[in-house]
């Protein structure tokens, strides 16, 4: 190197005068505005770094999500749960009300089925009557008393006779049922009672002391009117009225109902007179 050679200084170069005024004069304006803006601010505004804004995490909002729409899922279910239940009671109230309908339809044709049925017995009924006492009145007289012998002329009742056989023979085809006492259901003492009661004379309820009433007489001196009995007088178990021409009118039992028969269809055990 020539020792003429100008030496490189090591020191940085100097900054001119005007480039140090303008540095100078930006770092001015900068701290004036951080100082007007400060100073336009609230007057109780807290630094920026002494105040941290908390953001809800995503964990959170995951399970906020995820109840919200249990509880939609919850809603509608329960929705249609109660859509269904009520769709079931809406059913079974019509399925009642039909089926009660039916049921009142059958039970009224039922009814009026029973109704006329009645009605057509009840007219075979009275025209049975009818001819029966057509028959019975046509006939002036009889053979000879099937038990006695006695003329037909004797056994034509007469008086308070009269009403009482008039009364049980009108009674024949009525049913038969334990303890009648009428109008159309009779047991035996029953109708006896009934037709005594047409002559005026009133009869104890039971057979066995009907037939304890009057005077015993035999059946070969029946006349019309005559209380039969079966059994013994008194503890007998059945009664009836005789009618005349050998015959008696009876409630015999709940399959013949009242009847007309022939004592020698069931001959009795003993008679008495109470007339």
């Amino acid at each position: 190197m020539s020792q003429t050679a100008p030496i490189r200084s090591h020191r940085k170069p100097r900054q001119s005068a005007s480039k140090l005024a303008l540095r100078a004069g930006v770092a001015g304006g900068v701290l004036s505005t951080i100082a007007v803006a400060g100073a336009a601010g609230p007057a109780n505004a807290e630094p920026l770094t002494e105040k941290t804004l908390e953001m809800p995490t995503l964990g959170s909002l995951d399970a906020d999500l995820a109840s919200a729409v249990s509880a939609s899922a919850e809603a509608s279910q329960q929705e249609a749960l109660d859509q269904s239940l009520a769709a079931q009671e809406k059913a079974a109230l019509e399925k009642a009300a039909k089926d009660a309908k039916k049921a009142k339809a059958e039970a009224d044709r039922k009814a009026e089925a029973e109704k006329a049925e009645k009605a057509r017995a009840e007219a075979r009924e009275r025209a049975s009557r009818t001819a029966a006492r057509t028959t019975l009145s046509a006939k002036s007289s009889s053979s000879a008393d099937a038990v006695g012998g006695s003329s037909s002329s004797s056994q034509v009742a007469t008086g308070s006779a009269a009403a009482i056989v008039a009364f049980a023979r009108a009674q024949v085809g009525d049913a038969y049922v334990m303890g009648g006492t009428g109008p159309n259901s009779w047991d035996c003492s029953g109708l006896v009672q009934a037709a005594y009661r047409q002559a005026g004379i009133d009869l104890p309820r039971v057979s066995g002391s009907q037939s304890s009433m009057g005077t015993s007489v035999s059946l070969s001196n029946l006349q019309p009117g005559d209380v039969l009995y079966w059994g013994s007088r008194s503890g007998s178990y059945h009664v009836a009225i005789y009618v005349g021409g050998g015959k008696y009118v009876g409630a015999q039992n709940p399959s013949t109902g009242v009847v007309e028969r022939s004592l020698d269809w069931d001959m009795p055990s003993g008679a008495v007179r109470i007339l």
